[in-house]
C-alpha cells in the first residue's frame, strides 16, 4: 500500500509538467493563453399579442398540445451563443503574443461588391445596316433611290423612240426592208444608249422622286426648245428638226438631273414648270391679240414661238431660284388663281362684247391673270401676322415674312 501510495503522489506531481512540456510554446517563451470558454444563454422571444400561450406537456418527453383553432404556434426560444468578457469576436484571430506580427485577416468567401453605378450615357443610334448611296441606304427598284426606276425608263423609252424617229424618212416609203431595218436599229441602238447610260448614273448617284418626274417634264421642254430653234433656223429640214429635239429632250432631262441634283426639292421644280406653263399661256395670248388686231401673222412663226416660249420661261424662272425660294403651295395657288381669274375675265369679256375676233378680251385676260398672280405670290403668304382673337399659337401666328424680298 505505501509503494502504491508513493507512485499515485508521483504521478499527480508530473502531470502538469508533462501537460506544459508537449503545448507548443511561442519563440519569446511566453505561455499560451487558452480562449475562455462560452456561455450559452436561452433568449425568450415574446409572444405576438393575441397568441395563446404554450400547454405544458403534463408528463416528460411528452410531445406539447397543439393551440386552439385560429391562434398561431407559440414562439420558441432563440438560443444565442454569447462569449464571455475579454474573448474575441467569433471568426477573428486571437490576440498575437507580444513580439510576434499579427496574422491579417482570413480569407473572405463573401461575393464581390457591385461596382458603383455609372451614369448611363447617351448611345447614338447605330445606322441601319445595308448599302449607302450619297447618304442614304439603298432602296427602290435599281437600289438607287425611289426614283431609279422612273428614270431608267424614261432615258430608255425617250432614246429609243428619238432613235425611230431619227431614221423616218420624209421623202419616200418607210415600208421597205433596208428602211425596217434602219428603223429597227435606230430604236435599240437608241434604248440601249439611254439605258446604259441611266443605269450608271444611277448605280452612283441617289435618285429621288422629285427630280425623276421633273425630268420628264423638262425633256419636254427642251425638246420644244431644240426643235423649234431648229424649225425656226432651217424650216425646210425636217431630220435637223428632229435630231434637235432628241438632243434638246436630253439635255433637259439631264440638266435637270446634274445641276438639281438627286434631291432636288419639289418647290423648285413646281416652280421650274410653273414658269414654263405661264410662258406659253402669255405667248399664246400674245398671238391671239396680233392675230384679231388685223396685222395678220406668220403662222410657221406662231409655231416657232410657242415652241421657244416654254424654255425662255423655265430658264428664267430657274434663275430666278438663285434668289427667290417660294414654297410650292405659293406656287401652285398664284397658278389657279391666275388661271381662273384669265379664263373668267376672257370668257366673261367675249360674252358681253359679242365675240372674241377683236383683241380686247385676250388683253383683259393677259393682264388680269399677271395682277391675279402677283397679288397671290407677294400679298398671300402662309406667315402673315393675324389677329389674335380667342386663341393664340406663338408658331402660327409669328411676324409676317415673305420669300420674295
Amino acid at each position: 500500500m505505501t509503494i502504491a501510495r508513493t507512485l499515485l503522489l508521483a504521478v499527480a506531481l508530473l502531470a502538469p509538467g508533462l501537460g506544459a512540456a508537449q503545448a507548443p510554446t511561442p519563440a519569446d517563451g511566453t505561455p499560451p493563453v487558452a480562449p475562455p470558454k462560452k456561455k450559452t444563454i436561452l433568449v425568450p422571444v415574446p409572444a405576438a399579442p393575441g397568441t395563446a400561450k404554450p400547454a405544458v406537456s403534463p408528463t416528460p418527453g411528452a410531445a406539447p398540445t397543439e393551440p386552439a383553432p385560429g391562434t398561431t404556434k407559440p414562439a420558441v426560444p432563440e438560443i444565442k451563443e454569447i462569449p464571455a468578457e475579454g474573448a474575441p469576436a467569433e471568426g477573428a484571430n486571437p490576440p498575437a503574443a507580444e513580439g510576434v506580427p499579427a496574422e491579417g485577416p482570413g480569407p473572405s468567401y463573401a461575393p464581390d461588391s457591385a461596382p458603383p453605378a455609372v451614369a448611363a450615357e447617351a448611345v447614338p443610334e447605330k445606322p441601319k445596316p445595308g448599302a449607302v448611296l450619297d447618304g442614304h441606304l439603298r432602296e427602290g427598284a435599281f437600289l438607287s433611290g425611289p426614283g431609279s426606276m422612273a428614270f431608267v425608263l424614261h432615258h430608255t423609252l425617250m432614246l429609243g423612240l428619238g432613235g425611230l424617229a431619227t431614221q423616218i424618212t420624209w421623202s419616200g416609203s418607210n415600208l421597205a426592208l433596208s428602211q425596217r431595218e434602219a428603223l429597227l436599229a435606230g430604236a435599240l441602238i437608241g434604248a440601249g444608249v439611254g439605258f446604259g447610260f441611266s443605269a450608271w448614273w444611277q448605280f452612283n448617284h441617289w435618285i429621288d422622286e422629285p427630280v425623276a418626274n421633273f425630268t420628264l417634264v423638262d425633256s419636254a421642254i427642251g425638246g420644244m426648245f431644240f426643235a423649234g430653234l431648229a424649225h425656226l433656223v432651217a424650216s425646210s429640214n425636217p431630220a435637223l428638226v428632229t435630231w434637235s429635239a432628241v438632243i434638246g429632250s436630253e439635255l433637259g432631262a439631264w440638266l435637270t438631273t446634274v445641276i438639281g441634283g438627286g434631291e432636288m426639292p419639289l418647290n423648285q421644280g413646281v416652280f421650274i414648270a410653273s414658269g414654263a406653263y405661264w410662258s406659253t399661256v402669255y405667248m399664246a395670248l400674245i398671238l391671239a391679240v396680233i392675230k384679231t388686231s388685223g396685222t395678220g401673222g406668220n403662222p410657221a412663226a406662231a409655231i416657232d414661238a410657242l415652241l421657244l416660249a416654254p424654255g425662255v420661261g423655265a430658264g428664267a424662272l430657274a434663275l430666278a431660284l438663285m434668289r427667290y425660294n417660294p414654297t410650292t403651295a405659293q406656287t401652285l395657288r398664284a397658278d389657279v388663281f391666275g388661271t381662273g381669274v384669265g379664263l373668267a375675265v376672257l370668257a366673261l369679256s367675249g360674252i358681253v362684247l359679242g365675240n372674241f375676233t377683236i383683241p380686247t378680251p385676250y388683253v383683259l385676260s393677259l393682264l388680269t391673270s399677271a395682277g391675279a398672280i402677283a397679288a397671290v405670290s407677294i400679298l398671300w403668304e402662309e406667315a402673315a401676322e393675324r389677329p389674335q382673337g380667342l386663341f393664340y399659337d406663338p408658331e402660327r401666328h409669328r411676324p409676317y415674312s415673305n420669300v420674295w424680298w
